[in-house]
């Protein structure tokens, strides 16, 4: 079965054939970093208009590169939820129109599930259920899933998304956007326990996550407390910290990891009394940071657990999971009408 997804729940314009569900045909992914750069992180209006500007284009070279033609298709997936409303709503038309040009079925497809199923592409077996943790730049979520399709939400962030944490606290360093792998790249030169920044883990056994302390601590660090002698004006751009940025980055990454790390395990281990889940999935831009990786190895390899991870392709927002997903739901009998909507908040 050959499905067409189509993603643009944030700044990314994607579009993908795959077939069956895990064979990646095309995957073809329009980037906006440069049109965000200067801001520091995604302006919506300047998000849609582009999406606007490279919707047909990133469906044709999908289809092109995947040998195929649109009358080969069975049927177009959309991401409907959540993300930016504006930004969702063009895949979401641009999908409807061609599910009704065509003739052929409609899918609608969870963002969030999707990034999680990720670990399925390029023809893995993965074991269900399993622990999923979702680390993006607008999500931060763990998640127990029972199987391909089905999730169960175990707890999230109650402000920042570790992304955007990480988009934050490089602006603050001054090292660029996006910042993941800036802060990846800047920690590389610095010493991980340099600065005591703190960890939040909130009332004992809770699953969901806050990063906004974090960020403001490496703010007041790096600027130095306001009232205190060593305040710099933020406007002279000067570093009131006596230690280097490689230092504060180094530190406040592990500070993120750690937290990150601990809480999947935790809600393996408070779910391997109900379900026995057979490992964990991680999924999102986050995944590629290198510190997170040697992390969840070490805390996997203590307690003989499998960690599954998505290609490097697949860790940020792309089509081919969103229509590698599609497939499952469509087997599941979930097909969306013509009156499908685009919802911006996640729907438990």
């Amino acid at each position: 079965m050959l499905i067409l997804g189509i993603e643009s729940t944030c700044d990314e314009t994607a579009a993908s054939v795959v077939k069956d569900g895990n064979e990646v045909l095309s995957n073809i992914v329009a980037s906006q970093e440069k049109l965000h750069l200067e801001f520091g992180g995604v302006v919506p209006e300047i998000a849609c208009r582009a999406h606007l500007d490279a919707i047909t284009i990133v469906i044709d070279k999908a289809v092109s590169g995947a040998n195929i033609e649109l009358k080969d298709l069975d049927a177009i997936a959309v991401a409907n939820t959540p993300g930016l409303v504006g930004a969702l709503l063009i895949g979401v038309t641009a999908a409807k129109s061609m599910a009704w040009a065509l003739n052929i079925p409609l899918i609608a497809v969870n963002h969030l599930y999707a990034h999680l199923y990720s670990v399925n592409l390029s023809q893995k077996r993965v074991q269900y259920p399993l622990i999923g943790l979702l680390a993006s730049g607008g999500h931060t979520s763990l998640f127990l899933a029972e199987n391909v399709t089905d999730y169960k939400y175990l707890g999230g962030t109650l402000d920042d998304a570790a992304g955007e944490a990480f988009d934050k606290v490089s602006k603050i360093l001054g090292l660029g956007y996006p910042g993941g792998p800036e802060i990846d790249k800047a920690s590389k030169s610095g010493f991980r326990d340099a600065v005591k920044f703190p960890r939040s883990y909130l009332k004992k056994d809770s699953l969901d996550f806050s990063f906004s302390g974090l960020k403001t601590a490496v703010l007041y660090h790096y600027y130095g407390k306001p009232g205190f002698k060593n305040s710099v004006d933020r406007e002279t751009k000067a570093c009131a910290s006596p230690h280097s940025i490689g230092d504060i980055a180094a530190s406040f990454q592990e500070a993120v990891v750690e937290v990150l790390v601990n809480k999947t395990m935790l809600a393996f281990q408070k779910q391997k009394r109900i379900s026995s889940p057979a490992g964990i999935a991680v999924g999102g831009g986050v995944t590629r940071n290198a510190r997170l990786r040697e992390k969840f190895e070490e805390a996997a390899n203590d307690m003989d657990i499998p960690v599954h991870y998505p290609e490097p392709e697949h860790c940020t927002d792309n089509a081919a999971m969103i229509a590698g997903l599609a497939f499952h739901n469509f087997k599941k009998g979930d097909a969306a009408g013509l009156a499908l909507e685009a919802f911006p908040n996640y729907r438990r």
